[in-house]
């Protein structure tokens, strides 16, 4: 289900946007380019706070900007688990695991797979896959 609002002109604080201003954002991308917006941008949304904004976001089939979103849980993926979840609760991402297990389609439900078998086999992370969107590209499991 797609949830498009009015249309988007910007952040108001682009290293520090708003729930909101993301998911207007995600349904217009070409409306402020990747490219324009601070280096790491995805190193930067891909916090707690907009963590849920980002899970929604991935989870729909329609949204132009899901690739981007689905990108970012792995980055938050990998930040949690490499640093045994005091960058982010083991709580909420077990959570959100579950949830794409059984809400998920494929690629949603690859990163939660994915998600398991890092938390499994840590040696398994390389920066290219998790943080530069190689899983996201290849849509692939991790063997």
């Amino acid at each position: 289900m797609s949830v498009q609002g009015p249309p988007f002109h910007g952040f108001a604080n682009p290293v520090d946007p708003s729930p909101g201003e993301l998911r207007a954002w995600a349904y217009q991308p070409d409306s402020v380019p990747l490219t324009s917006l601070p280096q790491d941008w995805d190193l930067l949304v891909s916090g707690d706070h907009l963590v849920l904004t980002l899970f929604e976001l991935a989870l729909d089939p329609s949204c132009p900007a899901r690739r981007f979103a689905l990108h970012c849980l792995y980055i938050y993926a990998a930040d949690g688990i490499r640093t045994n979840f005091r960058a982010h609760p083991r709580r909420r991402f077990r959570k959100l695991v579950e949830q794409a297990e059984r809400d998920g389609d494929e690629l949603v439900r690859n990163w939660a797979y994915n998600s398991r078998v890092l938390l499994a086999r840590q040696e398994l992370f390389t920066y290219h896959d998790w943080c530069e969107g190689g899983l996201v590209r290849d849509n692939r499991r991790l063997g």
